[in-house]
């Protein structure tokens, strides 16, 4: 039977490069992006990897809630029509905004790097536990480390700060992650963060340069806070790409759960907040709040 995948953001970038690495592993593999004209040169990309596997591109603007139920339709349905296993899910989608942004009235940070995989996830779960064994792999960061540790709503209290409000929400989705791993123990379906270090995306080219992204503590540092940014970010995405990869495809993670990917491509540590449960907690109902996963729920 076929292995599958499906990437999300996957059109340039590290989620490009793990759709190329997925191919590669003889993975047929759907990326999901909101450019047709990215997702067609994507595909052609991919086809020139493994001819033998085709890909495939669903669009989808990943800051629209509605979307990605739409999205997790459709790939639920073509995978019970087909009878293909739903093998791999990489939630690699992500971005940064140095002022502050809502979608469908919520900060858009959070709908993004939390909320947005959050759903996907928990709606494609019935999918992936029918394919099973199969992957989740949540793209994670750095950043959580210096992510303020409140879920009691989406927003703490005091100023915007983008890279703050972005380790946040990726540290939501890193408790979520180790949560959901925790959660699917026993069913075949393995969980994993991936965490990519940097590389120069268009994501973290030019919003890394302004200061505005960071706390005004920090902004009397920003000299040497921008030169760190700028050697965290200046890899390839190709190198970037290689723990959702490992994440994906590892054969010695087989039946393994719970496990970070770091940025050599090996198990790490997790960040010990992540692993909070009145946090995972508070991070649980902080999502099914503001994300149900049917369109009834929380009515």
């Amino acid at each position: 039977m076929a292995k599958t995948a499906v990437v999300t953001a996957g059109t340039t970038g590290i989620g490009l490069e793990t759709a190329l690495g997925l191919a590669g592993a003889g993975f047929s593999v759907t990326v999901v992006g909101r450019e047709a004209d990215r997702g067609a040169l994507a595909i052609n990309r991919i086809a020139a990897t493994n001819p033998a596997h085709p890909a495939r591109f669903l669009p989808a603007d990943l800051g629209s809630l509605d979307q990605v139920r739409a999205l997790a339709d459709r790939i639920a349905a073509d995978h019970a029509a087909s009878g293909d296993s739903l093998t791999v899910l990489v939630n690699n989608v992500g971005a940064m905004f140095p002022e502050r942004r809502t979608l469908d009235g919520i900060e858009a940070s959070f709908v993004i790097n939390h909320l947005s995989p959050y759903l996907l996830t928990e709606l494609l779960l019935p999918t992936l536990t029918a394919g099973a064994p199969s992957r989740i792999v949540n793209v994670t960061s750095g950043a959580v480390g210096l992510a303020k540790r409140s879920f009691d709503a989406v927003e703490p209290p005091g100023g915007y700060y983008g890279f703050h409000w972005y380790g946040r929400a990726k540290l939501a989705n890193l408790c979520y992650t180790l949560d959901l791993a925790t959660r699917l123990e026993g069913t075949g379906v393995s969980v994993f963060a991936a965490d990519p270090g940097g590389a120069a995306t268009d994501m973290t080219n030019g919003t890394l340069t302004d200061p505005k992204i960071v706390s005004p503590a920090l902004r009397l540092l920003w000299p040497l806070v921008r030169r760190k940014f700028e050697r965290s970010t200046s890899g390839p995405a190709s190198t970037a790409a290689r723990p959702s990869i490992v994440a994906a495809t590892d054969d010695a993670l087989a039946g393994r759960t719970g496990i970070v990917i770091g940025p050599q491509a090996r198990p790490v540590q997790p960040f010990r907040t992540a692993t909070d449960r009145r946090l995972a907690e508070a991070v649980r109902r902080l999502s099914e709040a503001h994300a149900p996963t049917s369109a009834t729920a929380g009515a």
